[in-house]
Parts: structure tokens; C-alpha cells; sequence
């Protein structure tokens, strides 16, 4: 049988990002300080250090060091991450708007996709927003009805692990520590906004965060 810490290193591994959202047991674990240690030494030896974000809410795997194999591979990832900021953003934009918040969404917002459904048909504006959305290549929705983008839109959300949907008989989503470390990456970005995609990505290992 698998240990926690075999658990947590397999997810770290694969690229997820454990918060108290999407897996509150290995979040917890990696809370203690002696735990923390000893899953960034196993992972070092992988070229690999345990990584947090939004002030210690999100745990990633991040490279240590870059070599030519690491550089097309992070230079990768972060024009990946740079071709969905635009729908995501936009996407949060309109939960906030539609919802009728002054607050972002963050790590355990909780998005009702009925609720959401019912306001977007009833303002033409969002339902427009949706509608260009859901087009964008990140989703890819060939549907013209909301009810279709929505679906669409949250199951890739979910996938992608932004969004964490605990009982699957109910339309009820949970934004999970992604989304906040998509805030920090858009921080990041903005204050790096005179560097390629390239140097973006080798400046944010050389700072020791985001990927």
C-alpha cells in the first residue's frame, strides 16, 4: 500500500497542485514543517524543490535547476499557461460580474452553475461574454445554447484542476488553490511584461516560484 507521502509525490509529479481545496489530507501533510523537508529533499534529487504559492495555500512541483531539456520543457508549460490566461480571466471576470461581487473568485468559492445559467440567459451581455469564451481554444465549444458552454466550460475547468466538483449528482463547483496561483502568474507577468516568454519562464525559476 502506497504511503502519503508516495501519494503526495505521485501527484506532485504528475503536475497537480495540492491545496485544502482539492486534497485537504496531503495539504495538511505538507503544512508540517518536517514533512515539507522531507518531500522537497526526495523531490531534489528528481531536479525538482516543493514549491508554494498564494503565501503557502498552494503546493507544486518546480524545477531547481535548468538544463537545455528543462528550458523546452518550462518554456513549454509557461507559453501553455500564457495561451489560457485570456479565456480564464475572462471566465472569472464573468462569474464576478454575473454574481454581482466586489470579490474575485478564489481558493473555496463556491459556483453554483444553475444559478449562473439562470443569470447569464437572462442578460444579453454575459450571455454575449459566455458565448466568446466558450470559442476560445482552451474550451473549444461548438455549442450555441448556454446550458452547452456552461457544461463544456466547467468540465475543462475541472480537468485542469481550477475547479474541484464534490458531489457529481449536483452542479456545485469549488474553486480550488489554482486559481490563486493563476492570480500570482498574472502578477508575475505584468511585472515581467517587457521579457519574451522565454525569459519570463527562466526568470521565475531564478526566483524560485511558479513553475
Amino acid at each position: 500500500m502506497i504511503s502519503e507521502q508516495g501519494r503526495i509525490l505521485e501527484r506532485l509529479l504528475s503536475g497537480d497542485f495540492i491545496c485544502e481545496i482539492s486534497d485537504e489530507d496531503g495539504w495538511r501533510y505538507l503544512k508540517q514543517s518536517a514533512n515539507f523537508e522531507a518531500v522537497d529533499q526526495y523531490l531534489s534529487t528528481l531536479n525538482r524543490s516543493l514549491s508554494s504559492a498564494a503565501d503557502g495555500q498552494v503546493y507544486f512541483a518546480a524545477y531547481r535547476t535548468l538544463g537545455e531539456g528543462e528550458r523546452k520543457v518550462l518554456s513549454s508549460q509557461f507559453q501553455e499557461i500564457a495561451a489560457g490566461l485570456l479565456p480564464l480571466v475572462e471566465w472569472l471576470l464573468l462569474v464576478q460580474q454575473s454574481s454581482g461581487s466586489d470579490v474575485p473568485v478564489t481558493q473555496g468559492s463556491t459556483i453554483r452553475s444553475n444559478e449562473l445559467q439562470t443569470t447569464i440567459e437572462d442578460t444579453p451581455a454575459y450571455k454575449e461574454q459566455l458565448a466568446k469564451i466558450a470559442r476560445y481554444r482552451l474550451f473549444n465549444s461548438n455549442s450555441t445554447e448556454v446550458v452547452g458552454q456552461l457544461n463544456l466550460v466547467f468540465k475543462r475547468l475541472t480537468e485542469l484542476g481550477y475547479l474541484l466538483r464534490p458531489n457529481p449528482d449536483k452542479q456545485i463547483y469549488i474553486a480550488t488553490g489554482k486559481i490563486d496561483y493563476l492570480y500570482e502568474v498574472l502578477r508575475f507577468i505584468d511585472e515581467t511584461e517587457a521579457l519574451s516568454l522565454a525569459e519570463q519562464a527562466e526568470s521565475a525559476i531564478a526566483q524560485g516560484s511558479l513553475l
